[in-house]
């Protein structure tokens, strides 16, 4: 993926037309399969200049794909009469440095941290040892089994790194999975359970919490099911995954 971002200066007068144009501009740019998304941004220390942020996918997919398909000749039409007001147009790679800051609480802090998500996965595997579909995959698991899935959820919902300084991070949950081949059925039945759990324990209740935890059990426990059939060969070394309000960031494997 790559970033493009468009400078430009704008007389005042025009502004009110500008971002009109841009946003009829922005329909046949969103349905271009090489566009990421988008953004423009107007300065508030010196209202005359814009920003307009592209992610495409990548910078040949903008300059060819792009330019040359379908979508590029609306897009343009709209943004015509603007071009001279150009300041900077260019494309970026993204670097590591990037995170998140702190004005909205994480997912680990808004459940009750280490203590609520404990007190989950005890409750929780107290119902899947008592499960019959599940007895077979967990009959066996260890004392602390549940401490270390608490330990995991923690981490993925952006609390403290134990489970990757204590336990190796994502390659040593994987391994856990090979060759266990898990049963679509059996994924339900985790799933249901562990939703109960959460109900039964009392994590916040408010939609926004429970629909992006919910994403996250949706998710692992899809990414569990196809890991763990027999033949699968996933990636080993993929990086921990980290929940938040939205989505879930997109893991391509290196070439």
């Amino acid at each position: 993926m790559i970033v493009e971002y468009i400078r430009y200066r704008i007389d005042r007068a025009k502004a009110e037309e500008f971002e009109a144009a841009y946003a009829r501009a922005a329909v046949p740019l969103a349905a271009a399969p090489q566009c990421v998304d988008f953004e423009l941004s107007r300065c508030v220390d010196e209202p005359e200049c814009y920003i307009l942020r592209i992610c495409w996918t990548s910078a040949e997919d903008h300059s060819q794909g792009f330019r040359s398909g379908e979508h590029f000749p609306a897009f343009f039409a709209e943004i015509k009469p603007y071009v001279q007001q150009i300041e900077e147009m260019r494309h970026y790679e993204r670097t590591p440095v990037r995170g998140a800051g702190s004005s909205v609480p994480t997912m680990y802090d808004w459940a009750g941290g280490t203590e609520a998500l404990e007190n989950l996965t005890k409750v929780f595997y107290g119902k899947v040892l008592k499960d019959e579909l599940l007895i077979p995959l967990f009959e066996h698991m260890p004392p602390d089994h549940p401490t270390w899935v608490a330990i995991w959820l923690s981490e993925v919902f952006r609390g403290p790194d134990r489970y990757s300084q204590e336990r190796g991070g994502y390659h040593h949950m994987v391994r856990q999975h090979l060759g266990k081949a898990i049963t679509e059925a059996q994924r339900r039945r985790w799933a249901t359970l562990l939703m109960d759990a959460a109900d039964e324990v009392g994590l916040p209740a408010d939609p926004e919490f429970r629909a992006a935890f919910a994403s996250y059990i949706e998710w692992g426990t899809r990414i569990a099911l196809a890991n763990s059939q027999p033949g699968a060969t996933p990636p080993l070394e993929a990086p921990m995954p980290h929940w938040g309000w939205g989505v879930a960031p997109p893991y391509v494997p290196s070439k």
